[in-house]
């Protein structure tokens, strides 16, 4: 069985690599030529474990080859997989165009049966339209299934190797068959296959991610009310999550969530529900409450500093800048915000980060270009002489520091802990004066210098 995934993000590459590294013939495909030599050549652009490893060896064995003609991979191709990308529309909506632009190559590529399966996240109702359109162009025999994928970046490898379900929506018991013989070697420990119809499978993308991001904002904002009533939110977070009803995960307070799926997950399901005369205003309070969260430790160094001055003319150092750990993903990262935020108020920042410096060189260049922003090479050069610190994106080294070395760099000992990585008693010990979100402060049991 020969596979084509057509487009080469972070859900094709590591979709064309896994099936490829279970033996299947895979023809990755890509509109950017640039990209692809680089994939030829064995350069992977995005920065996710374990990939660079699978693509390199399968190349090498010949299971795995990348072109732009997305035409002739599909004529070649069994299974098509549609992996492009489906951007938030002014309204929050998906904008299908990519995905629709895959239909049509699929239904120029010959005639004969295929199976068409979308892996990009899409809307209820598209696996219809995309079958409509094929019957319209006189490929009725081509069966479009919906195939919602659950990566997690930084661990898409592990989560694709060993998936939690893997959701196939299909109306022949033929094409869920030939999608089970893909994903058999995948679930092997037992991991559940769940055939529904495509309507369901494309609506348990959407109902996921958006779960999982009200538990984020649910938990901030009981991190905002812990403030205000002087509670602790790690003991709250602990207790609540005892309850095995509810668990532990994804319960942690922050800076809010980021990334490629949960901003435009929610958005597109919102979206969905008001062209379904659904109410469903919850999710329009999750995103409000994101919103807020992105703005948190702006407003607490903003409030520090406020007595003596204010932000502008000072220094502050910010450790993170990729949407969360393992990856140099930026795309709706907190770290803007704050990083705008900051330098809108005058400050100068330095910024570290270990993977992630040269993709939000890219968002950020304006403010390096005019001097408000440095992107340094170490986690202790973004705190030299600084006025504070402020923490972003919990990576594994701003976990333990060198607190003596930590305090001794920073011109005053302030921290603004938006991952809550420390003990406050460890960071006051330390002679620091610890903020973090949703726990009372803590003053540095040696305050001087």
């Amino acid at each position: 069985m020969k596979l084509a995934v057509i487009g080469t993000g972070y859900v094709g590459l590591v979709a064309g690599a896994c099936f490829a590294d279970s033996g299947r013939d895979v023809t990755c495909v890509d509109t950017d030529p640039a990209k692809v030599e680089r994939l030829k050549a064995g350069e992977i652009p995005i920065y996710e474990e374990g990939l660079a490893d699978i693509v390199q060896r399968c190349s090498r064995e010949g299971l795995l080859s990348f072109t732009t003609d997305g035409l002739a991979a599909a004529r070649e191709a069994d299974v098509v997989f549609c992996a492009v990308g489906t951007p938030p529309g002014k309204n929050g909506e998906a904008d299908l165009t990519y995905v629709f632009e895959v239909a049509k190559t699929v239904a120029e590529s010959g005639s004969g049966p295929k199976i068409l399966v979308l892996k990009s996240t899409v809307p209820v109702g598209t696996n219809q339209r995309v079958t409509n359109l094929l019957h319209e162009l006189g490929r009725a025999e081509v069966e479009v299934v919906s195939n919602p994928e659950f990566l997690k970046e930084g661990a898409a490898i592990l989560d694709f190797r060993k998936p939690d379900r893997v959701v196939i929506g299909a109306r022949t018991a033929r094409a869920a068959n030939v999608m089970r013989e893909l994903y058999e070697p995948f679930c092997r420990t037992g991991a559940p296959i769940l055939v529904m119809d495509p309507a369901s499978a494309e609506l348990t993308k959407y109902a996921s991610n958006a779960m999982l991001a009200t538990r984020i904002s649910f938990m901030n904002a009981i991190a905002a009310l812990c403030e205000k009533v002087g509670a602790d939110v790690e003991l709250v977070r602990r207790a609540v999550g005892t309850d095995r009803r509810i668990g532990q995960t994804f319960l942690f307070p922050g800076v809010g969530y980021g990334g490629s799926c949960f901003p435009k997950d929610v958005q597109a399901l919102a979206a969905t529900a008001r062209e379904a005369e659904s109410a469903f205003g919850i999710l329009d309070e999750v995103e409000r409450q994101n919103d807020r969260q992105k703005r948190l430790l702006v407003e607490k160094l903003t409030r520090a500093f406020q007595p003596a001055g204010g932000l502008s003319g000072r220094t502050i150092g910010v450790w993170g800048l990729a949407f969360k750990p393992s990856t140099d993903d930026m795309r709706e990262a907190p770290s803007l915000v704050v990083i705008d935020g900051l330098i809108a108020q005058g400050a100068r920042v330095l910024a570290h980060d270990p993977v992630a410096t040269e993709r939000a060189r890219e968002v950020l260049g304006r403010h390096e270009a005019n001097g408000s922003l440095e992107f340094v090479k170490t986690m202790y050069d973004a705190v030299r002489d600084a006025d504070a610190l402020a923490i972003v994106t919990d990576w594994p080294e701003y976990r333990r520091p060198d607190f003596a070395r930590l305090k001794e760099s920073l011109r005053q000992p302030w921290i603004f802990d938006g991952r809550n990585l420390w003990e406050r008693e460890t960071a006051a010990r330390a002679g620091l004066l610890y903020h973090s979100v949703g726990r009372p402060s803590l003053a540095p049991a040696d305050s001087t210098r």
